[in-house]
């Protein structure tokens, strides 16, 4: 198994009409590399030109904690 700290959850933010907070929907891991760099392995990308895409450790119920 991979070591946490070096893994983050990629995902897609997109404001929904009506909704306060946006629509968060995991689309992809980031695993760390020796020299500190970053690959990306996305599942698919968000189509909305209004979606972030954002990097954070993975919620506890999504890494089986």
């Amino acid at each position: 198994m991979a070591d946490k700290k070096k893994t983050q959850a990629i995902y897609g933010v997109v404001k929904r009409e009506g909704m306060d907070k946006g629509f968060w929907t995991r689309i992809g891991t980031a695993f760390a590399n020796r020299d500190g760099s970053w690959n990306l392995r996305f599942d698919y990308l968000p189509t909305d030109p209004g979606a972030t895409v954002q990097m954070r450790p993975p919620r506890a119920e999504e890494s089986g904690e």
